[in-house]
């Protein structure tokens, strides 16, 4: 079985104009686990998506994944990276079926591969009866569900999520996150980057960032605990640049 791949961040910075939108930035991302980046709008979780991708490249500092013992920079190991962007390009005159097929021909996926990935996808996130409505059509949580199975269609070993939830009902929220939960027992590492503070106690271990820097690390109740607040609201309020 191949081993799972973990990242990790190295004092990262990178300037977008002039806002510095990293500073200094530095986190592990242990593999097989399920990470959230938390923080509020402006604090940096896009952009270090995208740096994680190699989409952007820092201006200081490195990113590495480790595989086998193995250091891989972003391009080396991108086949393995899947990622859902926060707003999705989706077709919307497709059908669910005709976007399954597309990205099948994309990745060069063969057919008997495809068609037990295919069916795998559709069971766990409940879209079999609707493989033939176009995307425009379906609702924000299935156009999620819709995205994220294009991206698993590779069956990557890392998931780069940046706010998957973001514009969603309350349950087609929980509908998500249960849908992440069983990806993770297959021991890929997700990483999930979100602004839903109620989301962190969700995740296996969090990253908080705010400025571009790193806040606070670990378990979501032991960083609680260690900041002596009930919640994430009240952490960033406390701890926050708005603070």
């Amino acid at each position: 079985m191949t081993q799972p791949v973990a990242i990790r961040v190295d004092n990262v910075r990178k300037k977008l104009g002039r806002n510095q939108a990293l500073d200094g930035l530095s986190l592990n991302f242990e593999a097989g686990r399920m990470h959230g980046v938390i923080g509020p709008d402006g604090a940096g979780k896009t952009t270090l998506m995208r740096s994680m991708l190699g989409l952007l490249r820092p201006d200081e500092g490195t990113i590495e994944f480790t595989r086998d013992g193995h250091r891989f920079g972003p391009d080396e190991i991108r086949n393995s990276v899947a990622y859902m962007p926060q707003q999705q390009s989706l077709y919307p005159d497709l059908s669910i079926e005709e976007h399954l097929e597309f990205f099948r021909k994309l990745y060069s996926i063969p057919k008997t591969e495809y068609a037990t990935r295919r069916d795998e996808l559709l069971e766990i996130t409940r879209l079999a009866p609707f493989v033939n409505r176009a995307a425009g059509k379906l609702s924000g949580g299935m156009y999620k569900k819709l995205g994220l199975m294009c991206a698993l269609l590779r069956d990557p070993q890392v998931m780069l999520l940046d706010e998957p939830t973001n514009g969603v009902d309350p349950i087609s929220r929980r509908e998500f996150w249960d849908l992440l939960y069983r990806l993770a027992d297959r021991r890929i590492l997700i990483i999930v980057s979100t602004a839903y503070m109620d989301e962190a106690e969700r995740c296996a271990f969090v990253h908080l960032i705010d400025d571009g820097k790193t806040v606070a690390e670990g378990e979501p109740r032991t960083v609680l605990e260690n900041a002596h607040v009930h919640s994430f609201d009240e952490f960033f309020m406390h701890n926050g640049s708005a603070s």
